[in-house]
């Protein structure tokens, strides 16, 4: 069971989360030298983020990756790398090092092998992945229906080339060995309609139906969910 932080308000839900992080980033960098921690993108993480960017951290220690993202342009709007620069890499946090998914392929298959090898060369575990979760239940780019899910879910691979059944933009996303290489997971939960969603998957059933359970059904990797109404 994921150990929950529970808020009425999700932007103290969004200064704890960041406060959380932090924390273990600031830990991993004295136990090791380097902390790692991979980002999802949409409306939901952009408070975490921008409240993580004023912590006190040794930042040129700090690499930053994503957990997914979609095959356009870094300055397109749909970028969650344009997100993560615009939000987190600003001021100290700047100095962090940045790792993209984001290549000059003509598409994300052609460049799943250069993604899959700078990922290869990220320090593994990771310290911190972060996810987000839909109201279907998918979480990075593994959606349900997705005619790349299984391979998701059983490739020994680190990343995926997806293209979502219902959502535009082809996408690279970490697969389930990737996000379960970690020593945190941790997860954004906003709103009744995604906390009925999040309850569905903690009851148990196929990861294929709701792969978020690829993280919430495991005892391998501590999980803790930050969840506002």
């Amino acid at each position: 069971m994921p150990t929950e932080h529970l808020f009425i308000d999700a932007a103290l839900a969004a200064s704890d989360m960041a406060r959380r992080i932090a924390v273990v980033l600031g830990d991993a960098i004295e136990t090791r030298g380097v902390a790692t921690i991979a980002l999802s993108g949409g409306r939901s993480p952009r408070p975490v983020l921008e409240a993580l960017s004023q912590a006190e951290l040794d930042w040129e220690k700090v690499i930053v990756t994503l957990v997914d993202e979609r095959w356009v342009a870094p300055d397109h709007a749909d970028s969650n790398e344009r997100l993560i620069r615009e939000t987190l890499l600003q001021g100290k946090a700047a100095k962090a090092r940045f790792v993209g998914m984001k290549n000059d392929a003509a598409d994300a298959y052609a460049g799943q092998a250069e993604c899959e090898a700078a990922f290869s060369r990220l320090p593994w575990p990771l310290d911190i992945v972060l996810l987000g979760m839909g109201e279907d239940g998918h979480t990075a780019s593994l959606f349900p229906q997705g005619d790349e899910l299984a391979d998701g879910l059983s490739t020994s691979a680190l990343t995926l080339a997806a293209t979502p059944p219902a959502a535009p933009h082809q996408r690279m996303s970490m697969t389930a060995k990737a996000i379960l290489s970690s020593r945190h997971i941790f997860l954004q939960i906003g709103g009744p309609a995604k906390k009925s969603v999040y309850d569905r998957a903690l009851a148990g059933g196929p990861v294929e139906e709701l792969p978020i359970r690829l993280a919430l059904n495991q005892n391998a990797v501590s999980v803790e969910a930050w969840i506002s109404e």
